[in-house]
């Protein structure tokens, strides 16, 4: 992989990172309304999710396999 492909991607899990702690502060939010809309609550929770994969692929990537 050439550097400026692994800058990249660093700088969209960076991107993604950002993302993800923004949605932790929204769920605190929605959770501290006595009546949250649920579905909104499970669509953000689902997309965090989806953040927490991706950057789990991105840097499986630019990290070299180790062998055993």
């Amino acid at each position: 992989m050439l550097p400026e492909q692994i800058k990249q991607i660093k700088r969209r899990i960076v991107e993604l990172g950002i993302e993800h702690r923004d949605l932790d502060e929204v769920i605190a939010r929605l959770t501290a309304d006595p009546s949250p809309d649920e579905l909104q609550l499970r669509r953000i929770k689902k997309r965090k999710l989806w953040l927490k994969d991706e950057i789990a692929r991105l840097q499986m990537q630019i990290t070299p396999d180790i062998l055993a």
